[in-house]
């Protein structure tokens, strides 16, 4: 556009020198004179329009460049934008994982709360446990097991005496506490308590009467007997709970004129035990 402009007024310059040649107004000196100026100055609109024609020749070289910068800043803005778009939905990506982390660490935190509460309540418990454990130790510790069974003898017949005997039940079975001695057939209470006694005793004389009494202390507190009329085994038992006090004793004992028997296979036995104590 520039180079354009440059050529119209030089076409212009040409126009208006020649116009003034042609009109001859003037005289031959002036004439030269005024060609000379002319020349002059159609050389130096010439030149101008050279310096013009090689600035806009200059300037049109450059513009290519300045467009070519143009692009390619535009291409580097709409590479941002996008990496920008790309940036943001990769944030958008974490903060969405980062929320289910958060649950999912929320979630955790709860059971683990939970955890801590139900680790607490079973701790209690133990505790409780332990304690229940201790107190029965300290009550067994304070109150000692009792036990005791025992049979009469393995050499057959006892009896008759004309005066009444402690039987002594000297095949012991079970005495835990030691409580029941087989050398005077007397148990003897180790604490204040209820205790559990029972007894079998068995005879086999033709025509004799058998059986035996049950003692707490100086009291007569079961007596059990029976008659033999034929040559049978016969057998009689009784059983029953008594409170003692500590020291108190209990045995049995064989009334005179009765006969009882015994043998390997144990038929007139003693029993006790500690029901609880007092």
């Amino acid at each position: 556009m520039r180079s354009a402009a440059v050529f119209l007024a030089l076409l212009l310059c040409l126009q208006w020198t020649w116009a003034q040649g042609e009109s001859g107004e003037v005289t031959g000196t002036d004439t030269e004179t005024e060609g000379g100026n002319r020349q002059e100055e159609v050389q130096f609109e010439i030149q101008g329009v050279g310096a013009a024609h090689d600035q806009s020749s200059s300037q049109t070289n450059i513009t290519p460049d300045i467009w070519a910068e143009l692009k390619e800043l535009r291409d580097m803005a709409i590479e941002q934008k996008v990496e920008l778009r790309n940036s943001k939905s990769k944030i958008e990506k974490l903060e969405q994982e980062n929320a289910v982390l958060e649950s999912r660490v929320n979630t955790s935190e709860n059971l683990v709360a939970e955890l801590r509460r139900e680790n607490m309540v079973l701790e209690t418990r133990m505790s409780s446990s332990e304690n229940e454990v201790a107190e029965l130790k300290r009550e067994n510790a304070d109150h000692p097991k009792v036990a005791f069974s025992a049979g009469l003898t393995d050499a057959g017949h006892v009896g008759p005496f004309n005066t009444e005997i402690t039987l002594k039940f000297s095949k012991v079975f079970t005495n835990i506490g030691q409580a029941y001695s087989p050398t005077t057939g007397i148990f003897t209470a180790p604490v204040r308590g209820v205790y559990y006694f029972r007894y079998t005793v068995w005879g086999v004389s033709t025509s004799t009467w058998f059986g035996a009494h049950l003692y707490h202390n100086e009291k007569s507190m079961a007596f059990n007997e029976d008659y033999n009329a034929e040559s049978s085994h016969v057998s009689v038992s009784n059983a029953l709970v008594l409170q003692l006090e500590k020291g108190d004793v209990v045995y049995m004992t064989l009334h005179p004129g009765r006969t009882i028997k015994d043998d390997l296979h144990n038929r007139t036995i003693f029993s006790g035990f500690l029901l609880f104590a007092l």
